[in-house]
């Protein structure tokens, strides 16, 4: 009965996290420029170190990740492995449309990686090695977010993990439609790269 309320509570509870801003928030403590109004507009870490803050940029990281890592970890740790799996689309759900902000947030890649790390960490790591090599190849941000999430689906399948596998084709696809606006500068040649303003 226990472990039934909790898988109840999962999506929501992993929205409410996930749907923190944290790159917003840490911005507007540094009395910066407001990120919605710059780069992409994304409230992600990418668009924050178009502020020049290298710094806040890694924390807006680090925090956009843990948020999914622990809706994950502290609803499968009550519910089970289902709750671990609601908790990590809501969280990811939340990040992507935030309630607090007209549900306009980021584009995902931190929090993908963030549940990936509570589900199946080989996978977090895999996303990360795919994300870098891509990344110190193209200097692309946007392009190595959609190539290691391509991939991701691909990886947990491989590994003897269908439902994940299934969890992941829904987040990337909702990465890729969150990503379409980059897609299209990717198509035209006119997406900044790391380190742009």
């Amino acid at each position: 009965m226990m472990s039934d309320a909790f898988l109840a509570l999962a999506l929501p509870v992993g929205y409410l996290l996930g749907s923190i801003p944290f790159g917003l928030v840490l911005t507007k403590f540094a009395g910066t420029q407001d990120l919605r109004s710059i780069g992409s507009r994304s409230i992600g870490a990418t668009n924050v170190l178009r502020t020049g803050h290298k710094g806040l940029a890694a924390a807006t990281l680090i925090g956009d990740a843990l948020k999914g890592t622990l809706a994950v970890v502290l609803m499968g740790y009550y519910g089970g492995p289902h709750a671990a799996m609601l908790a990590a689309l809501g969280a990811f759900l939340g990040h992507l449309f935030p309630v607090w902000l007209k549900f306009n947030g980021g584009k995902g890649v931190a929090t993908y990686i963030g549940v990936l790390i509570g589900l199946f960490w080989p996978a977090a790591l895999m996303f990360c090695l795919i994300w870098l090599a891509t990344a110190f190849a193209t200097r692309y941000s946007s392009l190595s977010g959609l190539v290691a999430a391509f991939v991701t689906p691909l990886f947990l399948w491989w590994f003897g993990h269908p439902a994940l596998a299934s969890l992941a084709v829904v987040l990337t696809l909702l990465l890729f439609w969150k990503h379409r606006e980059n897609i299209k500068r990717l198509q035209a040649g006119t997406e900044g790269k790391i380190g742009a303003k």
